[in-house]
């Protein structure tokens, strides 16, 4: 995580940049652009075109300085890059030839204790990237016990969850839980502190951040939305930090690559009785950073990058399944 005043590092950048290839007269969308970095590294590589789109109002504001600066090359847009059909359909964009996506939250909206999603320092109790929706104190101070629990145990892959939920419940009896370290300090009450370090309040948070954001969901809409917007031969690149998110990416480019597990590892491929494969995976195991840039940057440990490239074949009906 980068410190506040320090330029932000993407994660993997290189590695983004092998994987997406950029060309000449290409065009690429940055469906998650945060403070730019894989924008202006596209930019740079080519003499391309880049969409970026981002729902958090103070990156598209900073989108604007690249624009000017890239003028007739760079674009951002506002809105979920789960909607990129759709954003891009509207100006009349398309087909694209690569689309990258670096899920989850930023290190600035981390390092912001305004926007609510850091333990570390105190601050307001949302979380949303956004500007709409319910925000985590609505979810902490609103939810029933055990729809609570649920959300850390499964999103959070909190084991403690159960104990977790009781507490923030007994907390908001006596006044509502609106502030990020009074939350981290109930969660830290009851969470013993585990060896590796993390913070027992870590897992409660991830949880609650990925609820308020339908972060689950807006991967398994991205991906799709990739699988609309890219041409033939374009290339897929996603960095994820977690397993939640990697399990989908990884399901995802499997099935739509033909190679979902066969009764046999024998077993020809069949897709008579099925769509075809729209992609092509690139790499059959997830890349993680170098040990050189997780000493650097210690965001990009947990980090994975899988790719696939785009065929032929027509868009599937069906939808992602978790």
């Amino acid at each position: 995580m980068m410190t506040a005043g320090t330029p932000h590092t993407p994660v993997m950048l290189n590695e983004v940049l092998a994987a997406l290839s950029p060309v000449d007269g290409g065009i690429y969308v940055d469906g998650t652009f945060g403070a730019g970095g894989y924008s202006r590294a596209f930019l740079e590589a080519a003499s391309c075109t880049v969409y970026a789109i981002d729902r958090d109002a103070s990156a598209v504001q900073r989108g604007r300085e690249l624009e000017a600066e890239y003028a007739g090359r760079f674009n951002v847009i506002e809105g979920c890059f789960g909607s990129m059909a759709e954003l891009l359909s509207e100006r009349g964009i398309g087909p694209v030839d690569g689309v990258a996506l670096d899920l989850g939250v930023s290190s600035m909206q981390l390092d912001i204790a305004e926007r609510g999603f850091s333990f570390r320092n105190d601050g307001p109790l949302d979380m949303r990237m956004g500007s709409d929706g319910l925000s985590a104190a609505d979810a902490v101070n609103n939810l029933e016990e055990t729809e609570l629990a649920g959300i850390i145990r499964e999103l959070g892959e909190e084991r403690h969850a159960k104990r977790v939920a009781r507490a923030i419940v007994e907390a908001r009896k006596e006044a509502p839980i609106t502030r990020t370290l009074e939350l981290a300090g109930v969660v830290r009450r009851v969470v013993p502190k585990s060896k590796d370090g993390i913070d027992p309040a870590t897992r409660t948070f991830q949880a609650l951040r990925i609820h308020v954001n339908d972060e689950l969901g807006e991967v398994d809409r991205g991906l799709i939305g990739a699988e609309t917007v890219l041409a033939e031969g374009g290339r897929l690149v996603v960095v994820t930090f977690h397993s939640l998110e990697d399990r989908r990416v990884k399901k995802f480019m499997r099935d739509r690559s033909g190679s979902a597990p066969r009764p046999s590892r024998h077993a020809p491929i069949d897709t008579s009785t099925g769509p075809e494969p729209t992609f092509k995976v690139i790499n059959r195991r997830a890349i993680s950073a170098t040990d050189e840039e997780t000493r650097s940057n210690p965001r990009s440990r947990s980090a994975k990058l899988r790719a696939a490239e785009r065929t032929a074949a027509p868009i599937w009906e069906t939808q992602v399944r978790s």
